[in-house]
């Protein structure tokens, strides 16, 4: 992936092709869209930053706005947002702080703005070099205190089903799955099975989450041959060494 930014605004006005042109000086290629659904997931795959300019329509834009959230915290992207103070308090009602890598409020400080775009790209460079890691669990809480975890030191990526794994998996690229053991629906097992029975992820190495250490659940989870199983009660300490030891080895 290059140098894109998605710039989401309620009309491509003067101001914002005025802002494609300043982020095209800085080697920034801009693509813009509507804060319409089909609109944004026809672009939002193919850009490393997303630049939200709100109006006072922006409280409608509800729907897009959790489409968002879900999408930046699956890719681990992150989003810029101008606009005043009363449309950034609603924003802030859909996308978490997870996802809002910075605010600027009208009128528009460029100069600040690139820097931080120029900062955050560069930043994002370094971090694809990185081992990506997919964190797959149902419990929201969880998985964010995970991410908190291992932000700083791996590309760490979320999905909250095994379906949301799958199709991430399809464009992207991980060097672990972190497979919680117990979820509704399509449990951590059957989840495996998926990933084993496709070629572009069936060669993946799988760590189970289990919150159960009982030796028969235990033997289960051993059963299905992953790379390893992990109880939820580790730590940020244990977890992390766990995982700079598995990518030692591996």
């Amino acid at each position: 992936m290059g140098r894109r930014t998605l710039i989401i605004s309620r009309q491509e006005t003067f101001m914002i092709k005025g802002l494609e042109m300043k982020l095209k000086s800085i080697d920034v290629e801009a693509v813009y869209a509507s804060p319409e659904l089909k609109e944004i997931e026809s672009r939002i795959e193919e850009v490393d930053l997303i630049i939200l300019y709100t109006d006072d329509t922006i409280e409608e834009a509800a729907s897009a706005l959790v489409y968002i959230k879900d999408n930046c915290l699956r890719q681990d992207r992150k989003v810029i947002v101008i606009g005043n103070e009363d449309e950034y308090k609603i924003v802030e009602q859909y996308l978490i702080q997870e996802c809002i890598l910075q605010f600027f409020e009208r009128p528009l400080d460029m100069n600040g703005l690139l820097d931080r775009v120029a900062a955050y790209l560069d930043e994002e460079a370094v971090m694809a070099r990185r081992k990506r890691i997919l964190i797959v669990d149902d419990d929201m809480s969880y998985m964010m205190m995970v991410y908190d975890w291992l932000k700083d030191k791996y590309h760490v990526a979320l999905a909250g089903s095994g379906m949301q794994a799958i199709t991430w998996l399809a464009n992207n690229h991980a060097d672990l799955i972190l497979l919680d053991y117990e979820m509704p629906v399509t449990s951590g097992p059957q989840v495996l099975e998926m990933f084993r029975s496709e070629p572009q992820t069936q060669d993946i190495p799988v760590i189970f989450l289990t919150g159960k250490n009982d030796k028969a659940s235990i033997m289960r989870v051993l059963s299905l041959r992953p790379a390893d199983y992990l109880l939820k009660t580790i730590d940020k300490k244990g977890l992390c060494e766990k995982l700079e030891s598995f990518f030692m080895l591996n």
